[in-house]
């Protein structure tokens, strides 16, 4: 019976990997990247967790905006006001000769 290429393709890689695995350094190198996969394993799982956390805090920020909503909205007379302070020029005051 033949071998598919697949087949040839697999066997190949696992005599390299295992002639990799007896050189020290290939060992090294294959553990540090068994240890980074874990790694960013890791990291990807706490990622999603934090998506989750925005995606409450989306739907909490929403909620606070609707009660906010409902309740007691500012005066004519208090918007004025701030506006009035957001767009009025600083003042300068200078001494008069007297003063001086």
């Amino acid at each position: 019976m033949a071998k598919s290429s697949f087949d040839r393709l697999a066997s190949l890689g696992e005599e390299v990997l295992g002639k990799a695995s007896q050189n020290p350094a290939a060992n090294k190198l294959v553990q540090g990247a068994m240890q980074l996969k874990d790694r960013v394993d890791d990291l990807s799982k706490r990622v999603r967790g934090l998506e989750q956390m925005e995606n409450r805090l989306q739907q909490l920020e929403e909620r606070v905006v609707k009660l906010e909503g409902h309740a007691k909205k500012p005066s004519a007379a208090a918007k004025e006001t701030t506006a009035a302070k957001e767009t009025a020029p600083p003042t300068t005051t200078t001494a008069s000769p007297d003063e001086l």
